[in-house]
């Protein structure tokens, strides 16, 4: 691991432990030049998964794109940084459960509206707006009884 101050090639590990539920490991480090310590992250990572669009068309999966929208969803609504990488944590984990090289982008949806919907009901409705693609207020309203 490079040195974030020093651009050194060479660190040492000083300390790890887990984090998110054990779903990721959190390293203390330091620098063998000029003896910076910084922290590096560590966590899971999906790899070779095929996502099936709804027109048909197929593109590798990107987690970035769960992140962007999930951040929309809980824009001005209390996340903290540990709840975000839990939530993501978790819906990797049941993306990885289902054992397949390819899933449909609806299914993921549905991973990813399950987790937010047990932390933040508004978020909740914010992201089921955007993905179900609400027709009208009627569409809205009938989502929201549901809570």
């Amino acid at each position: 691991m490079k040195c974030p101050k020093c651009g050194f090639e060479d660190t040492k590990v000083l300390d790890s432990r887990p984090t998110n539920e054990g779903l990721a490991i959190r390293r203390r480090r330091e620098c063998n030049k000029c003896e910076f310590r910084f922290s590096t992250h560590e966590q899971m990572e999906i790899l070779d998964l095929t996502i099936l669009k709804r027109d048909g068309r197929t593109q590798p999966y990107m987690r970035e794109k769960i992140e962007s929208g999930i951040r929309k969803a809980f824009e001005k609504r209390p996340l903290s940084h540990e709840d975000f990488q839990n939530i993501m944590s978790g819906i990797e984990q049941d993306i990885q459960r289902l054992g397949k090289e390819a899933i449909g982008s609806k299914e993921i949806g549905n991973v990813v509206m399950k987790h937010i919907k047990r932390k933040d009901q508004v978020a909740y409705i914010r992201f089921a707006s955007v993905y179900r693609q609400f027709a009208d207020v009627d569409e809205f309203v009938k989502e929201a009884k549901k809570l």
